[in-house]
């Protein structure tokens, strides 16, 4: 369309090239036949004014360039349309910021505050499907800050959210043998998150590597050790 546009306009403002001419050359077998209607058209263009000619002759090319300036104009985005991503924008920015927040505090052991930062997450940005990952940060929280209950809820909830997200099966099988007494269940937790990911069997990997609270790394050691 822009290149149709650009065409359009280079006609009207350079003059049209004159024929080749041996196009101009009367047939060497035929006897050319003036065209009455062709000359008397000539004759009417030449007896007109300069500008009213151009005039005349631009008409259909300016009405053509104008559809086209108009259509390279249009934007088919609305301002509304522009404000809702903007505002979309900043709050994925705002939840990724809290949930980076919580994880940082988790790393350095701080359990309590990185609770606050996981439940901003959880709570206010819900319609987003990475809020469940700072859900399984609170679930890990929750453990140690002494609501298990809260917590195993929290990890059975996500288990099924997340379902074959390795992390959150090793921590539900880790609580539910020392907390709710349930071997079987742990066991089928557990077979879930090594299948997934065997580094879970492994005490410093969740320890050094996944950052989880002393309260879940003792609890998955008396598992793995069914002590």
């Amino acid at each position: 369309m822009a290149a149709a546009c650009r065409a359009s306009m280079s006609r009207l403002l350079l003059p049209s090239p004159s024929p080749p001419s041996s196009a101009l050359l009367p047939s060497p077998n035929k006897t050319p036949v003036p065209n009455l209607s062709s000359t008397r058209r000539r004759l009417f263009l030449f007896s007109l004014p300069i500008p009213t000619l151009l005039l005349f002759t631009a008409n259909g090319e300016s009405s053509r360039t104008s559809s086209c300036l108009a259509a390279e104009a249009f934007d088919p985005v609305s301002s509304a349309e522009r404000d809702a991503s903007a505002l979309m924008s900043r709050r994925i920015a705002e939840a990724v910021e809290l949930l980076d927040k919580g994880r940082e505090l988790q790393a350095q052991g701080d359990f309590g505050s990185a609770l606050l930062y996981f439940s901003k997450v959880v709570e206010n940005y819900k319609d987003f499907a990475f809020s469940e990952y700072a859900r399984v940060g609170r679930a890990l929280a929750l453990y140690e800050v002494g609501d298990r209950d809260e917590a195993i809820a929290e990890m059975e909830d996500v288990s099924i959210a997340l379902k074959g997200y390795p992390e959150i099966h090793a921590a539900l099988a880790a609580a539910l043998y020392v907390d709710k007494h349930a071997p079987l269940l742990a066991e089928n937790q557990f077979t879930i998150a090594t299948l997934l990911d065997p580094h879970y069997t492994d005490i410093s990997y969740v320890k050094e590597m996944k950052h989880w609270p002393p309260s879940l790394v003792s609890s998955l050691q008396q598992f793995i050790t069914l002590s």
